[in-house]
């Protein structure tokens, strides 16, 4: 396409989108936020709707009405044919000549490395992981929850925390420290009262995902189940990151493991130090490393790779978003 090409990236997760409309030559030329990206919930109509009020403003700011190719990196495009689904959808909004959609994690395995090549392991309100080749070759999961054999993220963590602290609290489980920390949180005195609250809706469903910070809190002094949790986290992103490597015939070789989401880029100690250890041990030419970078910058270099950008293009854009 040339460097006159222009590109929208677009990272767009459940809680908020980020916009970006970038040069080929990686000038940037406006970056917007809105609200979340939600098709299953809202329906596919009022989700591309919110995500037009977005990228509208956008466009404007860089005084453009469209461009020459659309990067987008969105959550629930978990198969395929969701991919498939999204980019007609993009497509017909006009945006731009060309529309590509991935996964939202594929953002932020690109925004780590260098190259169109690695494994990312994103873990937010869920767990997800991806791995991608230069030659276009990737390895992927359904990421549907417990469907699909997942377990971890923000919200698996907190289940699993209150699991453990509800049957401590009642005798059909051992003893943990979480019965008097989670609920304490939310100034509760026991666990059948947060149980009571969060059923009778007095404290948000939503809001379960402050008791991860607490679990990590809890097993850092020390407590036995908390630590069990934790360690079983470490061993699921693993396990995840060896199966992709596996498929991508990666394993032999060094290879950078992106570490990607709230609950990693946290670092928590016990936590990141067990995923390092156990890849050294199953796959020991692994490099792991947390990416900080906002993800936007991983579907904006997606873009540029799809315009035929060198180098220089993606530096300049790296240093635009401190990545």
């Amino acid at each position: 396409m040339g460097l006159t090409a222009r590109v929208l990236a677009i990272d767009a997760g459940n809680s908020k989108t980020d916009v970006a409309i970038v040069t080929a030559d990686g000038e940037v030329l406006s970056t917007v936020r809105g609200g979340g990206f939600r098709p299953p919930a809202v329906g596919l109509d009022t989700a591309m709707d919110t995500l037009a009020a977005t990228v509208t403003r956008a466009l404007t700011r860089a005084g453009l009405t469209s461009v020459d190719h659309v990067s987008a990196c969105l959550a629930n495009a978990d198969f395929p044919v969701e991919e498939e689904q999204l980019a007609a959808a993009l497509r017909a909004r006009g945006w731009g000549a060309t529309a590509t959609v991935r996964n939202d994690t594929f953002a932020i395995l690109r925004a780590g490395v260098t190259e169109p090549r690695g494994v990312a392991v994103v873990c937010g309100a869920g767990i997800n992981c991806v791995g991608m080749r230069p030659d276009g070759r990737t390895a992927r999961f359904p990421a549907l929850g417990r469907v699909s054999g997942d377990w971890g993220g923000g919200w698996g963590l907190s289940e699993e925390a209150m699991w453990h602290a509800s049957r401590a609290e009642d005798g059909r489980g051992p003893a943990t420290a979480l019965a008097a920390t989670l609920p304490a949180h939310f100034g509760l005195p026991s666990v059948y009262a947060l149980v009571e609250a969060l059923h009778l809706g007095h404290v948000a469903q939503s809001r379960r995902h402050e008791l991860t910070p607490v679990l990590f809190a809890t097993a850092a002094d020390g407590d036995p189940v908390a630590r069990t949790i934790v360690d079983r986290q470490a061993e699921e992103v693993v396990s995840m990151a060896v199966v992709a490597l596996t498929r991508l015939n990666l394993l032999d070789e060094p290879t950078a493991v992106l570490l990607g989401g709230g609950v990693l880029a946290a670092r928590h100690p016990q936590l990141n130090n067990g995923i390092t250890a156990l890849l050294a041990d199953r796959a020991p030419k692994a490099v792991p490393q947390v990416v900080a970078a906002s993800p936007v910058l991983g579907a904006a270099l997606l873009g540029l790779d799809s315009v035929g950008s060198g180098q220089g293009a993606q530096e300049r854009l790296r240093a635009h978003f401190g990545g």
